[in-house]
């Protein structure tokens, strides 16, 4: 590999002072891809953790066989310093070259696509590199290259998060999708298609979870396999259960163009201990979770439930889900919806 053991990268605080940031590559030994250290703040640390493995999404290819660890000398303020997490990250891996001393501050709430949404100090040197549309709006401008979002299919699909009380709500979980390049594609089908689906955030469990689910459910599809980098996210930071499953498969279905779009959101609940096989398996809590299904159905959403809900589904519940201009079908298979 063509890159430096260590790089630095440094982020303006709103005092004045510049904040260092130091990624070091080493091998990576079956430890994580990435880690990042906060002097005594370990949540800070773990989003932004999270924003570089988001930032990677969008690269060209990833050799994942280092470890880089990004470490900051004191504690940033807010979210502006994670443009310069993410280029140390970058420049350490050989990926970017930075000119020089690279001071750059910056933030975003879409990393995955390689957006860049704004900055927040005011007062920077002339050559600071200024996150934001009339600064660095997206990672590709670093070299001159086209917007590296332009090549992202993302979608979403929402899923009853159930505890049997009046807080209940819908949750969302978001499937990213980037087409592998050509090396990158025979190094998945000869490793693994669940090594190129990162769930940032996740704990190990969920991640496994979601790998195997995905990975799964692309077999069904035939030609879905070891064509595509994949970044799931999730809006709610905790819950339990698997019901989120076929949320989960069907957004990634949408964003891989295999599943027809809804007027408006598409509404799921559901699991498989068979999704290689396409089958849609029941969950519990079928009368609370199609309480709070009905009560968020708006005008254009879909709703997908399990085939063996079909007869214990509440009294007139399609009639009123019609009643709110949306629709309701139970599923024995995805593909077939």
């Amino acid at each position: 590999m063509n890159a430096p053991a260590q790089a630095v990268c440094r982020s303006r605080l709103s005092d004045g002072q510049l904040l260092t940031v130091t990624a070091t590559r080493r091998e990576r030994a079956g430890r994580a891809d990435v880690k990042c250290t906060v002097p005594g703040d370990p949540q800070l640390a773990a989003r932004l953790q999270q924003a570089v493995r988001l930032a990677r999404h969008t690269e060209a290819k990833i050799d994942s066989r280092d470890q880089v660890v990004l470490s900051a000398d004191r504690v940033p303020a807010g979210r502006d310093a994670e443009l310069a997490f993410v280029l140390a990250d970058r420049m350490v891996r050989g990926v970017w070259h930075g000119r020089g001393d690279v001071v750059a501050n910056g933030w975003s709430d879409a990393w995955q696509l390689g957006r860049v949404d704004g900055h927040d100090v005011a007062d920077a040197a002339p050559d600071a590199l200024l996150g934001g549309p009339d600064g660095l709006a997206h990672l590709g401008q670093l070299d001159g290259h086209p917007d590296p979002g332009a090549r992202v299919s993302s979608a979403r699909a929402w899923f009853p998060l159930h505890s049997g009380g009046e807080g209940d709500s819908l949750g969302w979980v978001e499937v990213s999708v980037h087409p592998l390049e050509s090396g990158e594609k025979a190094d998945a089908q000869a490793v693994d298609e669940e090594q190129t689906i990162a769930v940032p955030g996740a704990d190990a469990a969920r991640q496994l979870a979601v790998r195997q689910a995905l990975a799964g459910a692309r077999h069904f599809d035939g030609r879905g396999l070891g064509r595509w980098r994949t970044t799931v996210r999730f809006g709610a930071d905790a819950f339990a259960g698997r019901s989120y499953e076929l949320a989960l498969v069907l957004a990634d279905r949408v964003a891989r163009g295999r599943e027809f779009l809804p007027r408006a959101r598409l509404l799921a609940t559901g699991c498989s201990d068979a999704w290689h096989a396409g089958r849609v398996d029941t969950v519990d809590g079928l009368l609370p979770k199609c309480a709070l299904l009905l009560r968020e159905a708006g005008p254009g959403d879909r709703i997908v439930l399990p085939h063996a809900w079909r007869d214990g589904l509440p009294a007139g519940f399609a009639d009123d889900v019609r009643a709110k201009g949306a629709s309701v079908t139970c599923a024995e298979r995805i593909g077939i919806i």
